[in-house]
C-alpha cells in the first residue's frame, strides 16, 4: 500500500480492466526467481526452494485451492495449480530457478521477503554445495599498459 486514494470515474470503468484484488478469489500468482552456480547441487537448490515454499505459503495454497474450487464453478473456468511449483532454466550464465506460488494479495511484500530469506539461509549454510550466482565479466585480449613516470620540469627543489 502507497496511502493513495484511488477514484475511479465511471467512463474509465468501460475503457480498461478493473482488478479488484479483493473480490471472489484473494490471492495472487508471484513468482521469485534465484540464480544458482553451474556445478551446484541442483537437487539440492530445488529441495531448498520446495522446503520455503512449503513452510512460507502451504497455508495460502491450502486456502487458494478451496477459494479457486468456487471460482471455477462459478465462472466455469479452467482449473489452474495453486500450489507452489518449482521451475528450472539452464541459460548462459548460470541455473536459474523460479518458484511460483499463490499468496494473498495482502500480503505479497512480506512473503517474498520470508521466502528470499529462507532459501538465503539454507543457501549460506551448505557453501561447499550451493552457491548463488552474479554476473561476471572477463576481460580477454585487453592491450598492455604502459607507464612512464616522468620528473616534473622546473620548480623548486632542482640545482
Amino acid at each position: 500500500y502507497n496511502g493513495r486514494i484511488v477514484r475511479v470515474a465511471n467512463s474509465s470503468v468501460f475503457k480498461a480492466p478493473v482488478f479488484n484484488y479483493s473480490a471472489d478469489f484473494p490471492f495472487l500468482w508471484d513468482e521469485i526467481t534465484i540464480p544458482i552456480k553451474y556445478g551446484s547441487d541442483r537437487a539440492l537448490a530445488q529441495t531448498i526452494i520446495a522446503d520455503a515454499a512449503e513452510v512460507v505459503v502451504g497455508s495460502f495454497s491450502q486456502q487458494a485451492a478451496v477459494a479457486w474450487e468456487g471460482m471455477v464453478r462459478q465462472y466455469r473456468i479452467e482449473d489452474a495449480q495453486v500450489a507452489p511449483m518449482v521451475t528450472l532454466v539452464a541459460n548462459d550464465n548460470w541455473l536459474e530457478f523460479t518458484l511460483r506460488y499463490v499468496v494473498d494479495y495482502r500480503r505479497r511484500r512480506n512473503t517474498k521477503d520470508q521466502l528470499f530469506r529462507r532459501i538465503l539461509d539454507a543457501i549460506d549454510a551448505a557453501p561447499d554445495r550451493i552457491g548463488l550466482a552474479s554476473a561476471t565479466f572477463q576481460l580477454v585480449g585487453a592491450p598492455p599498459l604502459r607507464v612512464e613516470l616522468t620528473p616534473p620540469s622546473g620548480g623548486a627543489g632542482r640545482s
